[in-house]
């Protein structure tokens, strides 16, 4: 069965106009695209929520891009990094949104969500010559600042994947991690059944938005249910730190059932469970999708994992910046539908929507024709 987000609260007419399909090699020059490789990423039906809080009512929509740029703009994309597959499917889904609007892009990353003051001086630094950004938010109050002083200068300023409380962004594009970790939740009891079970939980770093958001949606799911998280563990999403992180749980907590968490979680659990001969005994999870919950589902060594179209998001992020410049109506806030993996489903599963091709390297800066 291929799970999906509750139903959105009322329907809406579509979003605008015609898409030119975005998909090619690496390299920084925008060019011609196979249409085969780019088929029905748009139009697409996406989440539409009345103003830019989360908690504002939703309904669904047809999102389809504009066609092509009229001008070259400078478009400066910020991301915490590109060191796992989940922001490498955000970096693919902005450069290739780029070349096909015929815009120019710079992408900088900071290295890890430690690093906020270095996103902060990378922001800076790229605005400059940028007519718009794209902000991949290392905290959820962090840059409120940096954004209103670029906002300022009339920049606009989309809010891509982790969210962030400034209300000077022009757009959203994302989806909420309260609804990933609460569809997570619910696939959890759904396995349990009437058995009471413990979960050692893995929510990402502390402070990020995301994270955070998950973790409340992933509780409050639970709540009177027979699923009892015993240890709940903040961190980075570097596969060192979730390793780390995990062995810590289960030396903690040797009885858990089940390890869930980020992508990086349930990646690096495989391993540690096999080496600790507990791979039949706890089952792993993650709350959101990459390349290795792929394998790992595909292999049988992870259970679930919802995906959030991660490429789609950048791809829709760099049209909002486009919109927003050429004057152009923006949807305020919009996110793909969510879907829930599993081996069972994984047949009916777009993998484009969400992951880089196989051997994909970041692409830093792409070039307008």
């Amino acid at each position: 069965m291929v799970l999906m987000r509750k139903p959105a609260l009322a329907a809406a007419s579509a979003v605008s106009l015609l898409l030119l399909g975005a998909c090619g090699s690496a390299s920084e020059k925008a060019e011609s695209v196979d249409p085969a490789e780019t088929k029905n990423w748009a139009p697409l039906t996406v989440d539409s929520w009345a103003t830019l809080a989360m908690d504002s009512e939703r309904s669904k929509v047809e999102y389809t891009p504009l066609e092509k740029a009229t001008s070259p703009w400078n478009i400066c994309v910020s991301v915490p990094h590109v060191k796992d597959a989940y922001w490498l499917g955000v970096n693919y889904g902005v450069a290739e949104q780029a070349k096909a609007a015929n815009v120019n892009m710079t992408f900088v990353e900071a290295g890890g969500y430690e690093n906020l003051d270095k996103q902060i001086q990378q922001i800076e630094d790229c605005a400059r010559s940028a007519d718009a950004l794209v902000v991949g938010a290392i905290a959820y109050d962090g840059l409120n600042s940096t954004i209103e002083r670029i906002a300022a200068e009339g920049k606009p300023v989309v809010d891509v994947i982790n969210g962030m409380s400034s209300p000077k962004v022009t757009a959203k594009s994302l989806v909420s991690f309260y609804d990933l970790a609460q569809l997570t939740a619910e696939w959890t009891k759904d396995d349990a059944g009437a058995d009471p079970v413990k979960v050692a939980w893995f929510p990402g770093p502390k402070g990020a938005g995301w994270a955070e958001d998950g973790n409340k949606g992933f509780a409050e799911a639970l709540k009177g249910s027979n699923v009892e998280i015993v240890d709940t563990k903040f961190g980075d999403t570097g596969k060192d730190a979730q390793s780390q992180l995990i062995e810590d749980a289960l030396a903690s907590n040797p009885d858990i059932d089940y390890i869930i968490g980020t992508a990086v979680t349930a990646e690096a659990a495989g391993p540690i469970l096999r080496d600790k001969e507990l791979s039949d005994k706890i089952k792993v999870a993650g709350y959101y999708f990459t390349p290795g919950t792929l394998e790992g589902i595909e292999r049988g060594t992870i259970e679930f994992a919802p995906s959030d179209s991660t490429a789609i998001q950048g791809r829709i992020a760099v049209d909002q910046a486009v919109r927003a410049l050429e004057k152009q109506d923006v949807a305020l806030h919009v996110g793909p539908e969510l879907v829930g993996v599993t081996k069972d489903s994984l047949a009916d599963f777009d993998v484009n929507s969400t992951l880089a091709p196989d051997g994909y390297k970041p692409v830093f800066n792409v070039k307008a024709n």
